[in-house]
């Protein structure tokens, strides 16, 4: 098997650095930590661990993903987010990949991508769209990489090939967490991004889009086959859409809560 670079970006992450990193270690022989300031022992942790720590203040989630892949020894990169973990199918799957024939020109492949289990505390949603989630997470750094884009960048392989083997995505740690960072973070987040690209809503924007992304998740990705965790993540996609609508249309109208927000510290 061709060697292998593991790859990993850090903020605050001390409750999973190891066990990602761990994980790593099983089909990687080198350990790259880029960190963007954390304020725990997350840096500690993962130099204990046998990691470079790249100390890299937060770029945007592709400029900062292509930070530890231009730093690895490896042409191979293994890029996992600190709550994601192999599965012993998937180590299996990457340890059976003729990574050196890729290399030389003898295979057709410049990246592969993994299914993805994503959870609310221990249980893995199967629905709402949120399976399978295939994600590049095994690639050629000499032949592609991350987007340039600062929110939710993917691999921009040319020839990628999908494994038969998941991995784990521990999203949330509950339903608090879960409705939480929808209503939160990620939809001030977005707000502010809309904003800044001169996008505008009016006053129906934020019931439609809410109402469409409920729809989207309870009836088209059949998130009514999951119970209350169906339900729930219906129900924080609307939320999520309701209100970065509903934030957009407040910066556009109200200069008080506009000239109260940061625009320059989004992400």
């Amino acid at each position: 098997m061709a060697a292998i670079t593991g790859v990993v970006i850090t903020l605050n992450e001390a409750d999973n650095i190891e066990a990602c990193l761990a994980s790593l270690k099983r089909v990687c022989d080198e350990l790259i930590v880029v960190d963007s300031g954390s304020r725990d022992d997350t840096v500690a942790r993962a130099e204990a661990f046998g990691a470079s720590v790249i100390h890299q203040p937060y770029l945007g989630d592709g400029p900062q993903k292509n930070v530890g892949p231009r730093a690895a020894s490896h042409r191979w990169v293994l890029s996992l987010d600190a709550d994601e973990r192999l599965t012993d199918d998937a180590v299996a799957a990457i340890q059976a990949l003729d990574l050196d024939a890729e290399s030389n020109g003898e295979g057709n492949h410049d990246a592969y991508a993994l299914r993805r289990r994503n959870f609310i505390g221990s249980r893995w949603i199967r629905h709402c769209g949120w399976y399978p989630d295939y994600c590049i997470r095994l690639f050629d750094r000499d032949r592609t990489g991350f987007s340039e884009s600062r929110q939710h960048a993917s691999v921009q392989a040319t020839h990628p090939r999908r494994l038969d083997a998941d991995l784990e995505h521990y999203s949330f740690a509950n339903l608090g967490e879960l409705f939480g960072k929808a209503s939160g973070r990620f939809s001030n987040r977005a707000a502010k991004i809309m904003y800044l690209k001169g996008k505008r809503a009016n006053a129906f924007s934020p019931f439609l889009h809410g109402a469409n992304a409920f729809v989207r998740k309870y009836v088209f990705q059949r998130g009514f086959l999951g119970g209350l965790d169906g339900v729930s993540v219906a129900l924080s996609a609307a939320i999520n859409a309701y209100l970065k609508y509903a934030k957009l249309l407040e910066f556009q109208r109200d200069a008080k809560v506009r000239d109260a927000e940061d625009f320059d510290r989004i992400w």
